[in-house]
């Protein structure tokens, strides 16, 4: 089979021919259809993402496929299933072993492309904003970041929750997209001043920033009181320090949210969280966006959609 391989931290990744892997205990093999792209995955080239494995890899988070073996003490999910499932690696390749208990089925209307692209992205924004800051029907919600992959959830999640959602994304095409999943209000963060914009519309009482950097200080200055702001990762490649003050003085909840991270202490949340997040897209609550599907040997381009910011929702590639 072709998996696309990191082999060496700072490296390039390439295009490698392996042999079939053999699921193991409590493993499934799968012919992999679709398999999601994510900012973890640059850092992952790096050797700077917080759970990087060991080199070499294979790159990939998310996929959907196929079950077509299992390993010994699995039942489910049986042979023929059509799951996602979230491995941590091994996604960018035509066939990948990954944990049977992490597998979720795939409703039947959902396509592979948009299958693969959904649990990191929805399940972020769904667990972030409802466990972890505890969003409620009117409040105020400032989206950094609005249309990008977990960004554009955040719209999404955060209208389906009742806020009033203000999206910053950069031009206007972008935040055309933002628009179109929900958002209220739209700033433009190479033409506007984002600070003084989201006072006029009456502040924020929850900011979801994956983007860290400069705005994430601007949106730390239009907090209302007792705000929560979630920091979601550092896109801007900037980690701001919070100065103390800001927060003591008007009640701020600065918050860490790590979505990967329940895996190890509370797989329940994630299970629960993913359980509703499905719910809502059969319902026709949710639209995930997919800007661009690429074939495997297009890899590299389609990491570089991300890292070159030129994507807007997922970027999923189909071995």
């Amino acid at each position: 089979m072709h998996a696309f391989q990191l082999t060496r931290y700072g490296g390039e990744p390439s295009l490698q021919q392996l042999t079939d892997p053999v699921p193991g205990p409590g493993e499934v093999l799968l012919e992999i259809h679709a398999c999601g792209l994510n900012f973890a995955d640059l850092l992952m080239v790096k050797g700077t993402y917080q759970d990087t494995p060991k080199v070499p890899f294979t790159l990939g988070m998310e996929v959907c496929g196929t079950v077509i073996a299992q390993g010994p003490g699995v039942t489910t999910p049986t042979i023929g299933s059509r799951v996602a499932v979230f491995g941590g690696q091994g996604g960018l390749a035509e066939k990948g072993v990954f944990p049977a208990e992490r597998c979720s089925v795939v409703p039947e209307k959902m396509p592979a492309e948009t299958a693969a692209g959904f649990m990191v992205t929805y399940g972020t924004s769904h667990l972030a904003l409802t466990r972890r800051a505890g969003l409620q029907p009117d409040e105020t919600l400032l989206v950094l970041g609005a249309a990008g992959g977990v960004g554009l959830t955040a719209v999404e999640v955060g209208k389906a929750l009742g806020a009033n959602v203000i999206a910053v994304a950069r031009g206007a095409d972008k935040l055309a997209v933002a628009k179109a999943a929900g958002a209220d209000h739209l700033i433009d963060s190479d033409e506007d001043d984002v600070k003084a914009r989201v006072k006029e519309l009456g502040g924020a009482d929850v900011v979801y920033d994956p983007i860290g950097g400069d705005l994430f200080k601007a949106a730390l200055g239009v907090c209302n009181r007792e705000a929560r702001v979630i920091t979601i990762g550092f896109a801007s490649g900037d980690v701001p320090q919070i100065p103390a003050n800001i927060i003591l003085v008007k009640n701020i909840t600065v918050i860490g949210f790590y979505w990967g991270g329940y895996l190890k202490f509370n797989a329940d949340a994630l299970t629960d969280s993913l359980a509703e997040c499905m719910d809502w897209y059969s319902q026709g609550r949710l639209h995930p966006h997919v800007s661009h599907v690429l074939p495997l040997d297009r890899a590299e381009e389609a990491l570089d959609l991300i890292r070159s910011r030129a994507s807007t929702g997922k970027v999923v590639v189909t071995p």
